[in-house]
């Protein structure tokens, strides 16, 4: 059933006080952690097997572009097993699928199995789009005796109709879990080329975070391009831009991108510190009757001490992330990889 999001602030109501749905669906979400998502097509042996060991949050096996048309077919017959290859490391196991819609329903039955934690569904333009997938994979779910709901949707945004409709997108189905803005065919679809900074998605980038906060999800992706994945300065001036911005973690499409977003997706030290000090300076203050008080020439009050809590929330969520990797690592008798793991 479909979350309904009143865009309206409840201003004067007995409602004013209280948590709007978008404020609860995204603290259900505070605790999912995708930092870095690693792409890979799922027809290439070598990718596939040394997936769990590059240290990604999330695994997003391909069925879309980087698979030929005539290539699908057998691509598809791959997914099953390969779901268990990748999630030995721990990892979130993701699958996109074709927008076609014959060649989505093939996806789906061959992608909505155990092991599986979400969809992701391209170029979507409206929010018809996701209430059929939302439906077609509820109808797998039970015929093959998954729990309701259990497969998450993730949605890629790539055509200016898909960004004039970014928020009923988001808001279609309870099971979107997080938006991006795809950069390549959305540069492509405004007739534009992708420049090394990404000046030209700017509005795109700036809406979707938008989007994702009034509809409760998470937005994800970097500012510029993933294709030029041998330029890493590049790459993590995006990264660290994308965080600044609202963005909580990124698509890649190498390896060696993956630890750069681990990290700048990720609180430093320096901020969780600086997080507890303003909440402990502010929960005195608040003990001595005062609203705000100043730290390091700073004023801290309600909106500051709130952003102090997200941090520590969401360092938090890593930890419990990174645990898991680790614990799944320690079943192989194996190491995570170098940048998999940020705190512990």
């Amino acid at each position: 059933m479909t979350e309904i999001v009143t865009l309206d602030s409840a201003w004067g109501t007995p409602e004013e006080p209280q948590g709007t749905a978008a404020d609860l669906r995204r603290q259900r979400l505070s605790t999912l952690v995708r930092r870095s998502i690693l792409i890979l097509p799922v027809n290439v042996p070598r990718f596939v097997e040394k997936a769990y060991a590059r240290g990604s949050d999330a695994i997003q096996l391909d069925l879309e572009d980087s698979v030929r048309w005539e290539d699908k077919g057998t691509a598809r017959e791959l997914v099953r097993h390969a779901l268990a290859i990748c999630a030995k490391g721990g990892a979130d196991v993701i699958v996109r699928i074709n927008k076609p819609y014959e060649l989505a329903m093939k996806d789906l039955a061959a992608s909505v199995w155990p092991g599986v934690a979400a969809i992701h569904f391209p170029k979507a333009e409206t929010a018809r789009e996701i209430e059929w997938l939302d439906a077609a994979i509820s109808e797998l779910e039970s015929s093959r005796r998954l729990p309701p709901g259990s497969v998450k949707l993730s949605v890629a945004v790539e055509t200016a109709l898909g960004l004039h409709n970014a928020l009923g997108i988001s808001l279609a189905s309870p099971r979107i879990t997080d938006i991006v803005l795809g950069p390549e065919d959305y540069a492509l679809d405004i007739g534009v080329e992708p420049s090394v900074d990404g000046r030209e998605l700017f509005y795109g980038k700036a809406k979707i975070v938008v989007d994702a906060r009034l509809a409760g999800i998470q937005p994800l992706g970097t500012v510029g391009s993933v294709a030029n994945y041998g330029d890493l300065e590049t790459w993590e001036a995006s990264a660290r831009f994308a965080r600044q911005m609202g963005y909580l973690g990124a698509y890649c499409i190498h390896p060696n991108q993956v630890a750069i977003l681990n990290r700048h997706f990720s609180p430093s030290e320096a901020e969780a510190r600086a997080a507890e000090a303003i909440l402990v300076a502010y929960e005195a203050a608040r003990r001595e009757g005062r609203g705000a008080v100043g730290v390091d020439g700073k004023m801290i009050d309600v909106p500051v001490a709130a952003r102090a809590r997200r941090t520590l929330d969401r360092v938090d969520a890593i930890r419990a992330r990174e645990g898991r990797t680790r614990a799944a690592f320690e079943r192989l008798g194996e190491t995570p990889p170098e940048g998999a793991i940020i705190y512990l």
